[in-house]
């Protein structure tokens, strides 16, 4: 009985180093599998997750102001991208592909919409750009090619008045269809507020019916209505037209005036009907983009 107890003694009072790895033995073990005791090193822990990649901004360069949105048209027109109307509506077909066409050759993901860094970009681009360039000629044809003369101030600006020119003809062109648009409108708004609030005027705007309903029960009287065309275009389902109208109302011998924005698709009956206060800019602008409005008045 006393040899097993001696030896039970004897591995007790051995080190605990002679059991355990020391930390360079483990480095060496995981370095060169085969000198570890066991084979194999111990197994490595799991690589950390990573995080997703931020989605891209494109919404930004949607919202932002027309003025903006236009600029950025007509970068796409200096660098030969775009030949379209500059109505700052960014998702056009044609502004679409253009835009894509300008992501391709940048190394950017061609979707047809822009981040604010690649807008920034791209208006930097044609800031440096002249209006018309001259192409340059051939190699063959020109061993020795000397850079291309700048072009002068008066080029660019004959260009910008080429340009301002083909805008003014595609609105001279289209002034008799949207008068004819809104001068029909002002007749059913007429004939709505005659007919004691009956009629297609009502029923396709309702907040010009809701209009004429709140004047009447407060006892107001109704005097002139004065339209203004706001734009006019080709849109998705049809020609789309916006007018900006001043309707009259009279409490006694005092008239007073509001102004609404009326917009629709032309038809027998109006398509897509809004009516509006004449403040809510976004609203108007909003509606335009669901249209996919391309304006030969702007």
């Amino acid at each position: 009985m006393r040899l097993p107890a001696l030896g039970v003694l004897l591995l007790l009072s051995m080190p605990a180093a002679a059991f355990a790895q020391s930390a360079g033995e483990v480095e060496r073990c995981f370095q060169n599998p085969a000198s570890c005791p066991s084979g194999a090193p111990p197994a490595a822990p799991p690589p950390a997750a990573q995080r997703p990649a931020a989605s891209p901004d494109y919404a930004t360069v949607l919202k932002s102001s027309e003025a903006e949105r236009r600029k950025l048209q007509e970068s796409l027109h200096i660098l030969d991208k775009y030949n379209g109307p500059i109505d700052g509506n960014l998702q056009s077909d044609a502004s679409e592909k253009a835009i894509a066409n300008w992501q391709k050759g940048h190394g950017y993901a061609a979707v047809g919409k822009l981040t604010p860094t690649e807008a920034l970009a791209l208006n930097n681009e044609a800031a440096r750009v002249p209006i018309k360039r001259i192409n340059p000629m051939p190699a063959a044809s020109a061993p020795t090619p000397t850079p291309a003369p700048a072009p002068s101030a008066a080029s660019n600006a004959d260009a910008l008045k080429a340009l301002r020119d083909n805008q003014a003809e595609r609105r001279r062109t289209a002034e008799p269809k949207a008068q004819a648009a809104v001068q029909a409108l002002v007749r059913d708004l007429t004939a709505y507020i005659a007919a004691g609030g009956k009629g297609v005027a009502g029923d396709q705007f309702t907040a010009f019916a809701k209009w004429y309903a709140d004047n009447k029960a407060a006892g107001r009287g109704f005097g002139d209505i004065k339209p203004t065309v706001e734009d006019y275009g080709d849109a998705k389902s049809g020609e789309a037209a916006t007018a900006e109208v001043t309707l009259q109302t009279l409490q006694g011998d005092t008239p007073q005036s509001q102004c609404m924005m009326f917009a629709w698709i032309e038809g027998n009956p109006r398509k897509h009907t809004q009516a509006f206060s004449c403040d809510d800019v976004a609203g108007v602008e909003k509606w335009k983009t669901d249209e996919a409005v391309k304006s030969a008045w702007r």
